[in-house]
């Protein structure tokens, strides 16, 4: 029988049990890049210190970013900060991302050469699964098992089953990735992939970016997966080739891999879509919502602050105001992408429709900072979840969209199909 890719990829990292990669088993591996930031790394690096470990088993294998409380907002921040600084320093870690030197870690750890296709990805943060975009197994860990992966170089693994999710068709207008990915929620619920790989595929993701793969990927673990993975094509190809410093192996399903399910959609069959307060898994038409009163719009994320989302929000925002009683924010990803809007104009757009850009950062997006939410207020962000509580204040809505609606709704100050801003000839 055929394997999978989540079979294959945890298989050849295997430091023993490759020959028993069967869904449910149970075998150690050793993975090629071991993350942490600023909320798991100081939890990280108590256990490590804990478990008598001393130093890590791979300085060149650990990558540290400073992206959810930077710059940072309070003392206990600065502290947190200082903690990744410190550790850094004292392990040799040559992949250390200051602020102001980097972004945000699922943005920047590809821009940056560090993920590439057939890898195993480990983090302390639950969207490490946004690697699936560039064919990589990237799943997020407890700081527990991340301490051990530091000590050990190597951490158990139960192999997952995997479901396919195949895309066909020509997308609609302002159909974007994020709305891929809300289909499958929609389709699924937050629990319809629990400990599984889902594996998306079909001549309808061939023909999206690296950037709405991103997106795609990103949400995966909001299905429960262990982990989101695209079947590697020729985008992958060309991007591996144009930003890889070193060799790589792309790894495909077999023709005869073994699935949990199979699901197939046809993308001419939905418009943009969006989640609803309060979960991700409740995903209506935008026809449904539009109309709602919008306090605040967010555009940015780990896997929606990429320079294609500034480039979809800057198609509508481009010589537009944001509307009286509406706030709206923009976060590019990484510095890297920061400068390529600014060199774009994109960046000028936004500025002069009034928009507040932020240098890269986590904040709002996991509630931390940098665009909080006021009791009632609402907002629609491109952000991943929109739990209770999430951006701010309990009693906050927040409705989760592409770039194209997000932007549309800072210009109405409600949420519109963007046709009725841009028109429907603008960019798709």
């Amino acid at each position: 029988m055929g394997m999978t890719m989540a079979q294959k990829i945890l298989a050849a990292h295997a430091v023993e049990g490759a020959e028993r990669a069967e869904p449910g088993a149970i075998l150690r591996a050793r993975p090629d890049v071991v993350l942490l930031n600023d909320v798991s790394g100081p939890l990280a690096f108590r256990q490590f210190r804990e478990m008598g470990a001393q130093r890590v088993a791979d300085p060149e294998a650990v990558a540290i970013v400073c992206d959810h409380f930077a710059p940072a907002p309070t003392l206990a921040a600065a502290q947190s900060l200082g903690e990744l600084r410190r550790f850094a320093r004292e392990q040799g870690i040559p992949h250390f991302f200051e602020v102001g030197q980097g972004g945000i870690e699922h943005s920047l750890l590809p821009e940056r050469g560090l993920v590439a296709p057939g890898r195993l990805v480990v983090g302390g943060d639950s969207h490490t699964c946004t690697y699936g975009a560039f064919g990589a197994f990237g799943t997020g860990l407890g700081s527990t098992d991340i301490a051990a992966t530091l000590a050990l170089g190597y951490l158990w693994f139960m192999v997952p089953e995997s479901s396919l999710f195949l895309f066909h068709g020509r997308r609609r207008p302002y159909v974007t990735g994020k709305d891929v990915v809300l289909r499958v929620l929609q389709e699924i619920g937050v629990d319809g992939a629990t400990y599984q790989s889902m594996e998306f595929g079909g001549d309808g993701i061939e023909a999206m970016n690296m950037d709405e793969r991103m997106a795609i990927c990103n949400m995966a673990v909001e299905a429960g997966a262990k982990t989101g993975m695209v079947i590697p094509d020729q985008v992958t190809e060309e991007w591996a080739r144009s930003r890889l410093p070193g060799p790589y192996r792309a790894v495909a399903p077999d023709p005869d891999a073994r699935y949990a399910a199979t699901y197939r959609f046809d993308l001419e069959e939905f418009g943009p879509l969006v989640a609803r307060p309060h979960s991700p898994g409740n995903v209506a038409p935008l026809e449904e919502v539009a109309g709602t009163r919008v306090d605040q719009v967010y555009i940015g994320n780990c896997a929606n602050g990429t320079l294609t989302d500034l480039r979809q929000a800057a198609a509508i925002l481009g010589g537009r105001k944001v509307a009286p009683g509406t706030r709206a924010v923009v976060v590019p990803a990484t510095q890297q992408i920061y400068r390529q809007a600014l060199a774009e104009g994109l960046i000028d757009r936004f500025v002069e429709a009034g928009v507040a850009v932020s240098t890269p950062t986590c904040g709002a997006c996991f509630g931390g900072h940098m665009g909080l939410l006021d009791d009632g207020e609402v907002a629609v962000a491109t952000t991943n979840r929109n739990f209770r509580g999430r951006m701010g204040h309990a009693g906050a809505r927040v409705y989760l969209a592409n770039a194209y609606v997000a932007a549309a709704a800072a210009v109405a100050g409600e949420i519109v199909d963007p046709a009725e801003v841009a028109g429907p000839a603008a960019v798709a």
